[in-house]
């Protein structure tokens, strides 16, 4: 057994489409121990075999009621104790958001956090779906749990989050609203395990595909590993994986000690 745990968390923006530009050859060639993955905006009767299985992993997907919509998955080379498909609460849970995954020395979850853009409402509910997940959170670390938590935030946290803060000041993904629910995670017992490793900026995970914006480098730190304070001891380096395509997002990493 290797002295780490590789684990990876990459928004595909589609897993079928990702799937067509070179997704099972990454996985063949990088290995990571764990992947999660966010929106795949699809359900399992729409994934080939090899997509749904690839050698050497167990694989759980959680597909959106809406088809191709949303959606998490974790491909995992260890067997966890437990999966636990949502949080339990229905609103949130018909969106396909959360997958958990209960492993010996700490509580994976994966999310796919809402993006509050489109109207108020869909704001109104990004940031109820923040509060549930944090108390979720943290009732884990009441009952002496260790957490990780990965996936796309859909908000950046901080002005080196993103290329360009101040002309997004006023729009969802950096409104002081969203950005103090990353500070409450912080207080909470949560670290940043990025930047924990890199306090620089210019290091994003997320950029529009339109004006060329990925090869300008003008984008938005989005992504994330959190962990529990806890673990932070075996947490021996995070990076983000911008080197890798195939979709908007690229992977991030976390390394943690057996």
């Amino acid at each position: 057994m290797t002295e780490t745990c590789r684990l990876v968390s990459w928004n595909v923006n589609g897993l079928r489409a990702v799937a067509k530009k070179g997704f099972l050859d990454y996985i063949t060639a990088d290995q990571p121990d764990m992947l999660c993955l966010q929106e795949i905006k699809a359900t399992e009767d729409q994934l080939s075999s090899t997509i749904r299985h690839p050698k050497g992993y167990y694989s759980y997907f959680v597909p959106a009621e809406r088809r191709g919509y949303s959606g998490v998955a974790i491909y995992t080379k260890e067997e966890p104790i437990s999966i636990k498909r949502g949080l339990g609460i229905p609103k949130f849970d018909a969106e396909g958001r959360t997958i958990i995954a209960e492993y010996p020395g700490f509580t994976l979850f994966n999310i796919y956090f809402p993006n509050g853009k489109a109207s108020s409402e869909r704001l109104e509910y990004k940031m109820a779906f923040y509060e549930s997940c944090l108390e979720v959170m943290t009732a884990y670390l009441r009952k002496g749990k260790q957490v990780v938590l990965c996936g796309d935030v859909n908000t950046a946290h901080q002005h080196a989050d993103l290329a360009r803060p101040k002309e997004n000041e006023a729009i969802s993904g950096f409104l002081p609203e969203e950005r103090a629910w990353i500070d409450r995670m912080t207080e909470s017992g949560f670290v940043d395990t990025f930047r924990h490793f890199h306090p620089e900026p210019d290091r994003y995970s997320w950029w529009s595909y339109r004006s060329g914006a990925r090869e300008r480098n003008v984008g938005w730190r989005i992504d994330y590993f959190f962990v529990s304070n806890g673990l932070l001891p075996k947490v021996k380096g995070a990076d983000i994986l911008d080197g890798i395509q195939g979709s908007d997002h690229c992977p991030i990493e976390l390394e943690l000690a057996r």
